[in-house]
């Protein structure tokens, strides 16, 4: 059984999603640790109602400390607003993976989060859009690409309606990632990411 983090800044609606699935047993994995670089996050609060331990820190020396005492073998960042620095990603290559609200290399990177993804996602008029879970290097939503969705965006869309479309796919690829390698499925080789059946 895989120990995870989980890293939120907000709602945490993902969060619940994992949560639920490692009640259950889809995941053969434990949340060890929810942490919160936002001492108001409700993804703190929706921690504390499942007797998982939740920590607000800002500091990345001390969230470093905080998943090596815990023996982490997965972080997950979910709705996760801040970008994590080379020391941290190095310290867990290849064992960070985030989730991303749109089809990996459009309409990511520095200063594409929230609603302003989906805004720009309406603006440039495309017919589909979708998202992404990828292992996190120390930039912007540059590491290996693991698993995408889509979904259909119409004409008359909004930002809002489409952000609605793609959190149902977000909880659901991200689940199906975190199962996959609590399970020992996903293999890296240069930037190609291999998921076994």
């Amino acid at each position: 059984m895989k120990n995870i983090a989980v890293l939120v800044s907000g709602g945490g609606t993902n969060l619940q999603t994992i949560i639920d699935a490692t009640e259950t047993g889809e995941i053969n994995g434990c949340i060890k640790v929810v942490i919160s670089n936002n001492k108001d996050a409700f993804g703190l609060k929706r921690a504390e109602n499942h007797n998982i331990k939740a920590v607000y820190e800002n500091d990345e020396d001390a969230i470093i400390e905080e998943l090596k005492s815990n023996e982490i073998d997965l972080v997950v960042l979910a709705g996760f607003l801040k970008i994590l620095g080379p020391k941290f990603t190095t310290a867990f290559e290849n064992k960070i993976i985030n989730v991303h609200p749109s089809l990996i290399p459009s309409f990511c990177g520095k200063g594409y989060y929230g609603l302003k993804v989906h805004q720009a996602a309406v603006d440039y008029g495309v017919k589909v859009s979708g998202a992404t879970v990828h292992f996190v290097d120390e930039n912007a939503d540059t590491g290996p690409i693991i698993l995408q969705d889509t979904v259909e965006v119409l004409a008359d869309d909004t930002a809002e309606q489409l952000q609605k479309k793609v959190l149902e796919i977000e909880h659901k690829i991200l689940k199906n990632v975190v199962k996959s390698y609590c399970a020992d499925k996903i293999k890296v080789v240069g930037r190609k990411v291999y998921i076994e059946d």
